[in-house]
């Protein structure tokens, strides 16, 4: 069992690196890191504070702290996950209704150069 939470923290510490790794490089906006931050921290700490990891297997009625800590970690990605479906969902109702005002702009540019040529 404490390999398995070694293994998990390890996992978190990588993420952490990867995911500040990345926005020093300007790979990722800061904006869309701080959940993937806040689901690594979250990992490292559950599978560091035996307490509270057992106490999660205790509410959530698991009899291994490994399955809870696996149960909680698939949860807050699957909440990450969420959260980028929703802005990727805005960004292209965002991109619909700019190329609708560009071929808007596109039609009236035509249409002012066609008056002029007359």
């Amino acid at each position: 069992m404490d390999h398995f939470l070694n293994l998990m923290t390890i996992f978190g510490i990588g993420l952490l690196i990867v995911v500040l790794a990345s926005v020093r490089r300007a790979h990722i906006r800061v904006e869309y890191s701080v959940s993937w931050l806040g689901a690594a921290v979250v990992m490292i700490i559950l599978s560091r504070s035996h307490w509270m990891l057992g106490w999660m297997t205790a509410e959530l009625g698991l009899s291994e702290p490994g399955l809870a800590l696996i149960i909680i970690v698939f949860c807050v990605f699957l909440a990450v996950f969420y959260r980028f479906s929703v802005i990727i969902s805005h960004l292209k109702d965002a991109n619909i209704a700019m190329a609708q005002r560009v071929a808007i702009l596109e039609y009236q540019v035509q249409s002012m150069h066609e008056q002029q040529g007359q």
